[in-house]
């Protein structure tokens, strides 16, 4: 089992993407890890923004195979602590056979067939952040995740 982080569109800012480097390279020492930035699909004249989340479904669920656990984030996800996640990585490391992923969307969320698709939401929070600082945010809580399954000092309570 490997965890996969799949997100709609490139990290522009290269403070924030040597900081998702950092994180990633890291994880990558406590388990396999994988992070897809897909191109983002561009607004087109008249494309509306239900074609513009289909066409973005259609590439992240090209890259989902049928065993793997799909977690979106969403806003109207679940709310966890750190460790709760870390609790379900564990979980998802004992019992899972496929993968695990994790999908950002594109800035207008998922489309049906995503969320159909989904096996569960998750929420970094209530507010709204930036798209490239929620991919941060997101990578450090698994980094965090790992630590915390390894009893090591990163997390404090």
């Amino acid at each position: 089992m490997k965890i996969c982080v799949i997100t709609i569109g490139k990290t522009a800012d290269s403070n924030i993407g040597a900081a998702i480097e950092r994180y990633r390279d890291r994880i990558g020492h406590y388990i396999p890890f994988e992070y897809k930035q897909l191109p983002d699909v561009r607004k087109a004249r008249g494309m509306s923004e239900d074609r513009q989340k289909q066409l973005e479904g259609e590439m992240v669920m090209s890259r989902i195979a049928p065993g793997d656990r799909v977690v979106l984030l969403d806003e109207r996800g679940k709310e966890v602590t750190s460790r709760q996640f870390a609790a379900t990585i564990n979980d998802a490391l004992i019992n899972l056979p496929g993968n695990l992923v994790y999908v950002i969307g594109g800035p207008y969320g998922f489309s049906k067939a995503m969320y159909d698709r989904a096996d569960s939401m998750l929420a970094l929070s209530r507010m709204t952040f930036p798209h490239e600082m929620a991919q941060l945010f997101f990578i450090e809580q698994i980094y965090r995740a790992c630590t915390i399954l390894r009893g090591e000092p990163y997390h404090h309570d």
